[in-house]
């Protein structure tokens, strides 16, 4: 059974629709893109997810639990860090993660143990006497995740996780981001698509307060298309290929040490590879390269959009 079950999910401010009938389920132990650009929906999502929000239509089950019917419930079950933490900065940081235990209503036995492993999991173990308003923007981030996993959530919702960060404070979120994912279902809501290839399963796509694509990043970036480089001494490569059963289309792409290289497209759905290998083992052809031709990300998200304006 999926931890998160949303079904038509619609949210109406005003005359504004910011969700249009999304739809989506999320597996224990995945961790999702939720992918769009800035005010596609994205935040008003999860803000639904969290119990912050209600929807205009529409519902939202969270670990079984309706955010409608049972929010508070639903938030005793996440870890929820914002674009911007909820920290108070004229407090020290030891002091704000003790009281937001109590807020948890962790008991007291409990409290050194989470505290702890939620410190040294956030990497925040030399600054928790600091005020917090010292600190840098990594190391807040830092705090404000470490006060969303202290009491070992089944589910972390992070929202723009690396906004504002560094270099190498991104590679570090990332990483600590993976290691969360272990004992936690994750989201992580953003607009930065590297983000999401360097550490999500999953994205959703949400653009226009719609869902343009729900599936496993291979899934979204695979083609029907393939690349084969075929030494330049081989004669009739495209006329043999495009007569092969299943093949579209066959183009030359730039030479590369002696080989040519072509780009072949086929039947959807198609696996062109064994096919290729078998005319090339058959013609005894030399060949350097034969792969499944992807698409970047990037791609996919500009071609989602381009599609979007044209409706």
């Amino acid at each position: 059974m999926a931890i998160i079950e949303v079904e038509n999910l619609t949210k109406h401010y005003g005359n504004v629709r910011a969700l249009n009938g999304v739809s989506f389920a999320v597996e224990r132990g995945e961790i999702i893109g939720l992918l769009g650009p800035n005010g596609a929906g994205k935040t008003t999502t999860i803000k639904i997810l969290a119990g912050y929000l209600q929807p205009t239509e529409g519902t939202a089950m969270v670990a079984g639990h309706s955010v409608v019917e049972a929010p508070l419930v639903v938030q005793r079950t996440l870890g929820y860090l914002p674009e911007n933490a909820p920290l108070y900065l004229d407090m020290a940081v030891q002091e704000y993660l003790l009281m937001m235990a109590e807020l948890r209503e962790i008991p007291a036995a409990k409290q050194r143990a989470l505290l702890s492993q939620a410190i040294y999991s956030a990497g925040i173990e030399g600054v928790l006497t600091r005020t917090i308003g010292t600190l840098s923007k990594g190391y807040r981030q830092r705090v404000g995740l470490a006060q969303a996993i202290l009491h070992q959530p089944e589910i972390l919702i992070l929202d723009e996780p690396t906004n504002g960060l560094d270099p190498t404070q991104i590679v570090g979120m990332r990483a600590l981001i993976k290691r969360l994912a272990e004992s936690s279902t994750v989201i992580v809501s953003t607009h930065i698509l590297s983000e999401v290839e360097a550490t999500c399963d999953r994205a959703i796509i949400i653009m226009e307060g719609e869902l343009r694509a729900n599936a496993k990043l291979d899934e979204l970036t695979q083609t029907s298309g393939a690349v084969v480089a075929v030494a330049s001494s081989v004669k009739d490569v495209e006329t043999t290929l495009s007569a092969t059963a299943g093949v579209q289309s066959v183009k030359k792409m730039p030479n590369a040490n002696g080989f040519v290289r072509y780009r072949v497209t086929g039947d959807k759905d198609l696996e062109l590879c064994p096919i290729i290998f078998d005319v090339a083992k058959d013609k005894d052809w030399r060949l350097a390269e034969l792969r499944p031709e992807t698409r970047t990300l990037e791609a996919v998200f500009r071609e989602l959009a381009e599609k979007g304006a044209t409706r």
